[in-house]
């Protein structure tokens, strides 16, 4: 596509930019605030919507409802990228905010199991459904309009504004939910109080569209409209022809999943590792976590603007790299600042399971509650992560006996009961913790870390808008740009806390999740390095 004489059309006061940026930032912190609310409340939401099956299948329902919202995004951006690029960028994001607060509102006033059967799990996995489609059609809109009507030389900057509000609808979603909590009690907010979050979520509805209301349609559109070079097919054009499928793989492969990766690791694997790894209650993990997003969030604004000035590829490529060459030495540093006790047993009285391969089952077991007892070493393996003891694992004799060695004490396995007693007993002669000493954590090299976690964030997600907005022509930007956003946060990075402790459980090496954002940061470093264009000196109103 050849270049426009006209180029840029630029924002004529400081007030319209304000206007576009507080806008749009308000509709996705409001949609991020929806998404993120129903995982905050997912134990409350299993008890009310799944209670005809035993506590532990229902929780298990319930994630997974949780990441049905997850696993539709790309098809949201696939639906609404095509309405965005054939009828416009602010109405489509109209609707897609409708959408994520009519649903949001539903689950609210949605009858429970209790009342109406069966068919309440049902609606809420139709509503989760419609709430992950709507984002999947938010962001991408989001961001094009925001980039469409940025002044050249200032799109990184005003499209990181973008970038902070899935940290700022988190935020929103927690102080909500913990207000709520603590006005109403436990007991009150369990029976019916969880419902308030949702419904409160109506209010921010109506501002937020109104405020949206207020807004024009992208100038770069009004101008393919006037000239009537709007794309007729923009999913075939962006996905049918090599020439754009292309950018389309390489914007997946060498920028956003490595994107994902980092920043689910940063935002929500770190607080897991502390919560259930290093047995951090979970009152001081989000405190900790709270405060070094706080500190971290303005440096989305920094690495936009500084993406303007020396070029988008080099802070995102530079990000994956340091995320890769320091997960490891950071998590276990991470280790010995919140839990010592833990570190310092570890290095003195390391624990090994010595069972042959075969008589090992694979130890998936994400909520703590499954029953591994068909042989000695699913009850050794099973007791050790129930424990949150890590371990290795050493191949022992085809007897089917399993041993577990404590330092130099070995524990033979044999009835559950008679291990669970013997090993408990030895972690605690070892000096293992049962749980973190607060006292004992070194807060400010907690947040230090967490910090540093949430900084490769923003290097890594401030400038990625701005990027995406930049490979695609403006014809198809809307639908090109977004299914390669919500495959790789949806799919590689939504799926990562599963994902990474699926492959913790397998090992008992409580690091070795690690290696699924190190090994996808590294594949997004080389093709990046490879393969992805330098975008931020392109001219994007053609």
């Amino acid at each position: 596509m050849s270049e426009q004489a006209g180029a840029a059309v630029p924002i004529d006061t400081r007030q319209d930019a304000r206007k576009v940026i507080v806008a749009s930032s308000l509709g996705t912190i409001f949609e991020w605030y929806d998404f993120y609310l129903y995982g905050l409340l997912a134990t409350v939401i299993s008890a009310q919507f799944f209670s005809a099956v035993n506590e532990t299948t229902g929780f298990i329902f319930a994630l997974a409802a949780f990441a049905a919202g997850f696993a539709v995004r790309p098809f949201g951006a696939l639906v609404f990228g095509r309405i965005g690029d054939l009828v416009g960028r602010k109405y489509t994001f109209l609707v897609t905010m409708g959408l994520m607060g009519l649903s949001t509102f539903l689950v609210g006033v949605l009858p429970n199991y209790a009342a109406i059967g069966v068919a309440a799990p049902i609606l809420l996995v139709v509503l989760r459904l419609v709430q992950g489609l709507a984002l999947g059609g938010e962001y991408g809109g989001a961001a094009t309009y925001v980039a469409e009507h940025a002044p050249e030389g200032k799109r990184g900057l005003f499209t990181s504004f973008i970038q902070t509000t899935a940290t700022l609808g988190l935020f929103a979603a927690l102080l909500v939910v913990i207000a709520t909590r603590t006005l109403l009690g436990e007991e009150a907010f369990a029976e019916w109080g969880w419902r308030l979050p949702f419904l409160i979520s109506v209010i921010l509805l109506g501002v937020s569209l109104w405020i949206r209301m207020q807004l024009e349609e992208s100038p770069v559109f009004k101008q393919m409209k006037a000239e009537g070079t709007t794309s007729k097919a923009p999913l075939t054009e962006a996905f049918g022809r090599w020439s754009n499928l292309k950018w389309v793989l390489v914007a997946l492969l060498g920028a956003v999943a490595g994107q994902a990766v980092v920043w689910y690791t940063g935002q929500f694997y770190a607080l897991f590792f502390l919560e259930k790894t290093l047995k951090v209650d979970g009152a001081t993990a989000n405190i900790l976590i709270a405060i070094a997003l706080v500190l971290g969030t303005p440096f989305f604004i920094f690495f936009g603007w500084l993406s303007d000035r020396i070029g988008r590829k080099p802070i995102i490529l530079a990000g994956c790299a340091l995320a890769a060459l320091t997960y490891f030495p950071a998590f276990q540093l991470l280790t010995t600042a919140a839990n010592p006790a833990l570190a310092e047993a570890q290095a003195r009285a390391p624990v090994i399971v010595f069972a042959h391969a075969e008589t090992c089952s694979f130890q998936f077991d994400p909520i703590g509650r499954a029953s591994f007892d068909r042989t000695g070493c699913d009850i050794a393996k099973s007791a050790l992560a129930k424990a949150g003891i890590p371990y290795a694992n050493e191949d022992g004799a085809d007897d089917g006996r399993a041993f577990v060695h404590v330092g130099e004490e070995v524990i033979s396995v044999a009835d559950r009961q008679g291990f669970g007693a013997a090993l408990s007993e030895s972690l605690a002669a070892a000096g293992y913790p049962a749980k973190a000493d607060t006292d004992a954590i070194d807060k400010p090299l907690v947040v230090g870390i967490l910090f540093y976690l949430v900084l490769l964030v923003t290097m890594v997600y401030g400038p990625i808008a701005a990027l995406l907005v930049e490979m695609f022509p403006s014809r198809i930007r809307y639908s090109a740009m977004s299914l390669p956003y919500h495959i790789g946060n949806g799919w590689f990075g939504g799926f990562l806390p599963t994902t990474a402790f699926a492959m913790v459980a397998a090992t008992g090496n409580i690091y070795y999740g690690l290696w699924y954002p190190v090994v996808i940061a590294l594949l997004t470093f080389v093709v990046g390095l490879l393969f992805l264009p330098e975008t931020f000196r392109r001219k994007i109103h053609e």
